[in-house]
């Protein structure tokens, strides 16, 4: 697959493939249910997204499914007799997003235990922990049945707006970003959002509520810009760049979340964690 598409999209592919299996590694996977999708750069309307019946840490670059927004399967790989092809439900959410959003370069939905149970709560999220409070002007859609066709395309994208999270209610949760790592980074966020709002309403201990002001504040806090360091004088710039609201390298994350998985396993030896020979059998993996 690696010579038959263009070096942006298969670093695209590799990112992807990443991001499924650091969702997995997370426990945020619902075996072969749910779809992280990214668009293929310079190619218009066009995504790339899991095909269906593969389980998220079976996924490779060469395994996803490329597909436009009108729903048509532009290629894929040769799955034998299985003949995998797409989940309907997931093409329209995601297609639907992808069509009119060409900021967004992933999506990622989930079905996690703690996300499922906030998207039925009625208060929705509560700003009690800090990291809530990134998430203080989050949306909201209403459930109206299995997403089949694409009568509720209008709803879901007025919900979303420009933001990067929603919480589809009596559902699950969806982010978005304009790299894979930071469509990742809102759902870890959001996913422990979910977690630790459960943890502390389940104590049935009164919750301690952060005033308005400082709601406000912090949220301004994690806009784009809002903390980027300054260049320090004799210091080269690069050397003190951060990243953008969770522009992180999703390859790293899961490279280091696989690192301390295998080493726990013994299966891989301390010598293992830096240098060349583990990137390349990394992307060995993921191909």
């Amino acid at each position: 697959m690696k010579g038959e598409v263009s070096a942006a999209e298969w670093k695209t592919r590799v990112d992807l493939a990443a991001c499924y299996r650091l969702v997995a590694y997370y426990d945020m996977s619902d075996m072969m249910a749910n779809h992280i999708s990214a668009a293929v750069p310079d190619e218009e309307n066009v995504f790339l997204i899991n095909a269906y019946g593969m389980l998220y840490e079976e996924i490779t670059a060469s395994s996803l499914i490329k597909m436009d927004v009108d729903g048509n399967i532009l290629s894929k790989p040769d799955f034998g007799d299985l003949n995998y092809g797409i989940n309907k439900a997931g093409y329209v959410i995601h297609g639907a997003i992808h069509r009119a959003r060409p900021d967004v370069a992933c999506v990622i939905h989930t079905h996690t235990w703690a996300g499922m149970a906030l998207s039925a709560l009625d208060s929705g999220i509560l700003p009690i922990t800090q990291t809530a409070m990134r998430f203080l002007k989050i949306g909201c859609h209403d459930y109206q049945g299995v997403v089949l066709d694409k009568k509720e395309e209008a709803s879901l994208l007025s919900d979303l707006g420009d933001g990067e999270a929603l919480i589809l209610r009596n559902h699950g949760l969806l982010t978005v970003g304009k790299t894979v790592g930071e469509a990742f980074n809102w759902m870890h966020r959001l996913e422990l959002t979910a977690r630790s709002q459960l943890a502390a309403m389940a104590t049935g201990a009164k919750l301690r509520h952060v005033p308005e002001q400082v709601l406000q504040e912090t949220y301004m806090n994690y806009q784009r810009q809002t903390r980027r360091q300054r260049p320090h004088p004799g210091r080269p710039q690069a050397a003190l760049s951060t990243n953008r609201r969770g522009s992180v390298d999703v390859r790293y994350q899961i490279k280091y979340a696989e690192t301390q998985r295998l080493t726990a396993a013994a299966r891989v030896s301390p010598s293992h964690h830096e240098g060349e020979s583990y990137d390349i059998d990394f992307a060995d993996r993921l191909r």
